[in-house]
């Protein structure tokens, strides 16, 4: 960062070295100083495994492989939309033979 020693003003960086945009005043520069903004590190983020299903087995028909039993989980989800408040429950089934997930 440099600024132009005929009127104060802030120059710009090109291949030759700075030049200033508002008088055209041009320095050359052997080396350019060249500085990164220091940013905050990232959070990890965790991932859950996802092949296990857990929670109570209920009595569900899957449709892919025509299997009686299923693990049912309960997710409520909050939100706000136009100003309007919207609470609801989710109800994920997942087969206990293949796998297969769904919403009822």
């Amino acid at each position: 960062m440099r600024f132009c020693d005929s009127c104060g003003s802030f120059m710009g960086t090109n291949s030759q070295g700075y030049l200033c945009h508002r008088c055209g005043a041009a320095v050359q520069a052997d080396t350019l100083e060249v500085g990164r903004e220091k940013r905050p590190r990232a959070e990890p983020v965790y991932e859950m495994d996802g092949s296990k299903a857990t929670g109570p087995i209920v009595s569900r028909d899957c449709p892919l492989c025509d299997s009686k039993e299923a693990y049912r989980t309960v997710r409520e989800t909050h939100g706000e939309h136009a100003g309007v408040k919207q609470d609801r429950s989710v109800e994920r089934y997942t087969c206990v033979e293949c796998g297969h997930s769904w919403i009822h």
